[in-house]
C-alpha cells in the first residue's frame, strides 16, 4: 500500500461530511472531476472500496465510515504538529508574533517592536491586529501568535503572563455629566452612574474588575449597557447612558471628542502585561517582557515603592 495523500484524504471527509462529490467540491473549491480522482486514488492506496455512488449522493461502506471517523483526528493531528514545527523554526531563525488590538495597545507594541528588534541583532517582531481581547486569546491558542499585550485580569485560560506596566483608572464621562469639570473623582462620586460594558471581556473575573465591582463600601456597581465592541462605550458614554472606566492610555488613541477624561483616585490601577502559551519560544518571550520592563521603567517603580 502506498502512502497516503493528505489532500486526498481531506477531499473523502469533505464527501463524508457533505454526503456529496459536488458538496464537497464546493467547500473545497475543488472541481467534482478533481475531487472524484482524490477519492478514487485514496481507494487505491488502501485497496478498499469507501463509497457508493447513488442516484441521491453517495454513503459510505463501513471501512469508509470508519476512516471518516477517524481521519480527521489525523487531519488535526498534522496541521497542529505542522503549526509547532513553524513556531520552532520561527524561535531559531528570531521571529517573535504579537498580537496586539488596534484600540488598546497598537501603539504601544510598534515601540515595543522596534525597540526589541535594535536591541537582539537579527530579531524579526510581527505584529497581528486583534479585534479584541477575546480574539488575542484566540490567536495565542491557535498558534497564530507567541505573544500578545493584555490588561489583566483575563481569567483562568491557561496561559502564563509577566507585568510590564501599571497604568491609571479613568472615568469617562459626557461633557454635560455634573461631575465633567471635576480634576479627579473618587469611585463614590460615580455610585450611582451606570457603567457601560463592552463585551469582548475574557471572564467574569475580567468584567467585576473593569467595573470595579464591588465599590470600596461594598455595594455592587451599577451595570450599564452591554455594547458589542470598545469604540461604542464611548458612544453610549456621549449619549449619556453610563460611564465607562478604562485604563488612563486610551486616550491617546481614543479622541474624546465631547468627552472627559478623568482620573479615579481609589480606583485599581490596570496591570497591562505580557501573556504566552507553552508552546512560545522562552528565550524570546524572556528577553521581550525584560525590554518592555526597561522601555516603561516597570521595576525600577517596584524598588521605588
Amino acid at each position: 500500500m502506498s502512502d497516503i495523500d493528505l489532500r486526498h484524504l481531506r477531499s473523502f471527509l469533505a464527501v463524508a461530511r457533505e454526503r456529496s462529490i459536488t458538496g464537497a467540491g464546493a467547500v473545497l473549491h475543488l472541481t467534482q472531476q478533481a475531487v472524484s480522482t482524490h477519492v478514487r486514488h485514496l481507494e487505491r492506496s488502501l485497496g478498499v472500496a469507501l463509497l457508493v455512488r447513488t442516484s441521491r449522493g453517495v454513503l459510505l461502506t463501513p471501512a469508509g465510515e470508519e476512516l471518516a471517523a477517524g481521519g480527521a483526528t489525523v487531519v488535526d493531528d498534522v496541521a497542529r504538529l505542522a503549526e509547532r514545527v513553524r513556531a520552532v523554526a520561527d524561535a531559531q531563525a528570531g521571529t517573535l508574533r504579537l498580537a496586539c488590538c488596534p484600540a488598546a495597545t497598537s501603539l504601544f507594541a510598534v515601540d515595543v517592536a522596534d525597540v526589541l528588534e535594535q536591541a537582539v541583532p537579527g530579531l524579526r517582531v510581527v505584529l497581528s491586529g486583534a479585534r479584541d481581547p477575546r480574539d488575542e486569546l484566540r490567536l495565542l491558542g491557535d498558534g497564530h501568535a507567541d505573544a500578545s499585550f493584555m490588561w489583566l485580569p483575563i481569567g483562568d485560560v491557561g496561559l502564563h503572563h509577566a507585568v510590564v506596566r501599571s497604568d491609571p483608572r479613568a472615568v469617562v464621562l459626557s461633557a454635560r455629566h455634573p461631575l465633567a469639570d471635576r480634576p479627579t473623582v473618587t469611585l463614590a462620586d460615580l455610585a450611582d452612574d451606570p457603567v457601560v460594558r463592552p463585551d469582548v471581556l475574557t471572564s467574569p473575573e475580567a468584567e467585576r474588575f473593569w467595573l470595579a465591582d464591588p465599590r470600596p463600601d461594598g455595594s455592587a456597581a451599577p451595570r450599564g449597557p452591554l455594547v458589542p465592541l470598545v469604540e461604542d462605550c464611548l458612544l453610549e458614554v456621549g449619549r449619556g447612558r453610563g460611564v465607562w472606566l478604562a485604563p488612563q492610555p486610551l486616550e491617546t488613541v481614543m479622541p474624546p471628542g465631547n468627552l472627559r477624561w478623568i482620573p479615579v483616585t481609589d480606583a485599581e490601577r490596570f496591570d497591562l502585561a505580557v501573556v504566552w502559551s507553552d508552546r512560545a519560544p522562552q528565550p524570546l518571550i524572556t528577553r521581550l517582557v525584560a525590554e518592555v520592563r526597561a522601555l516603561t521603567g516597570h521595576d525600577q517603580r517596584l524598588h521605588a515603592a
